[in-house]
């Protein structure tokens, strides 16, 4: 399985170093004080340890940072973290060997129904969460066995510098080679990103994108055939996608939103467009069978905790999807973040259940997509 999420560990031509340097801040010990204060010792005091799947690089380092020591300090429960691209194969792999050596595993949406079927995850003990973390977590983002525990968006990003009269404000702009010249990038990966932006581009209505039936596949392939030309690279990481941009390689791109927080608050001179973004999350669950189920329950509920995710979304330049957070964040980053209200009422949110549902033929739409996707990017 290819990896689909922002945290994945391919820098590109970004160093760890200088990755971790365009993250929106480091953390304070100040606010890690305030964040881990009374109430989560009380309600989520324990001891012994908890395995948590993470993706390493510069996303652990601030997840150590932002949340686990805290949660350490707070709890008593010490974090072990196992790194991997993709937890998917790993847990089916145990599930099926029928030992579970961990605790908290992340995931695509679209693969959850499979694996629920399968029983491989317990529910999510809510009774733990605070009523900050409640109002502040959509219900859409709080499943009976998954918790949104990340959310990105896929933006359009250029660069200011090479569009000094004013840069594109939309993705017709994007594909407008005429009006906004110069060398662009898309992902290479997924499918379905691209074909979003192509769909939006040809005219389609935001409220009408999902779902990506056949027809509506077929027109953003000949909108991706006008602008493929113009594609100077396909990128495949979020790091290389966000230095090529820096570089001005790219005079605009679709990117990750939490690799370019950073580096605009830094002052490089990066304008994210927010209209027609594609809105995605990723989801925590905590696995049947495994050592530290009580312990894991109670990470899960520490994590979201409004001054707990406005430490990780500082750590990481991600967001965690609650948004009494923006309670806690410095004014500068609020208009930068995809948990801000007026940015995300522009974005368009990943139909995960139709993705996961099956066509007549027995695969998942998300697959056929995809294999629609790889075959047109060889032509």
């Amino acid at each position: 399985m290819t990896k689909q999420h922002p945290g994945d560990r391919s820098l590109g031509c970004l160093s760890r170093r200088s990755v971790l340097q365009s993250t929106a801040g480091l953390l304070s010990v100040p606010f890690v004080a305030k964040a881990t204060a009374a109430g989560a010792q009380e309600k989520l005091a324990g001891s012994g340890e908890v395995v948590a799947f993470s993706w390493g690089g510069p996303y652990t380092d601030g997840m150590r940072r932002a949340v686990y020591e805290p949660f350490t300090e707070a709890t008593g429960i010490k974090v072990l973290d196992v790194i991997a691209d993709n937890a998917e194969p790993q847990v089916k792999a145990m599930n099926q060997a029928g030992r579970v050596d961990w605790d908290i595993a992340y995931l695509q949406l679209q693969n959850y129904p499979a694996m629920h079927e399968a029983g491989m995850f317990v529910p999510i003990d809510y009774s733990l969460w605070d009523q900050e973390s409640l109002e502040g977590v959509p219900s859409d983002a709080r499943l009976k066995e998954t918790v949104a525990v990340v959310q990105w968006a896929e933006v359009l990003a250029y660069n200011q510098r090479a569009f000094l009269k004013g840069g594109p404000q939309n993705w017709v702009d994007f594909w407008d080679v005429k009006r906004f010249p110069g060398p662009r990038g898309l992902e290479a990966v997924l499918g379905r990103h691209a074909i979003q932006f192509a769909l939006l581009a040809a005219g389609v209505a935001a409220k009408d994108i999902w779902p990506l039936t056949d027809d509506k596949l077929d027109r953003a392939f000949a909108k991706l055939n006008e602008i493929k030309p113009h594609i100077s690279k396909w990128w495949s990481s979020g790091g290389e996608s966000a230095q090529l941009l820096v570089n001005r390689e790219y005079v605009m791109t679709a990117a990750f939103d939490g690799r370019l927080v950073g580096l605009i608050r830094q002052g490089v001179p990066i304008k994210l467009v927010w209209e027609g973004a594609y809105l995605g999350r990723t989801h925590a669950a905590i696995l049947k069978g495994g050592p530290n189920s009580a312990n894991a329950q109670k990470l899960i509920a520490f994590m979201n905790r409004a001054q707990i995710a406005a430490a990780f979304t500082q750590a990481t330049g991600y967001a965690g999807p609650n948004t009494n957070q923006l309670k806690h964040l410095p004014a500068d980053l609020i208009p930068l973040l995809n948990v801000n209200p007026e940015n995300a009422a522009k974005t368009i949110s990943e139909n995960f259940t139709w993705l996961a549902a099956k066509r007549p033929d027995g695969k998942p739409n998300g697959d056929h997509i995809q294999e629609r996707w790889q075959a047109w990017r060889t032509q």
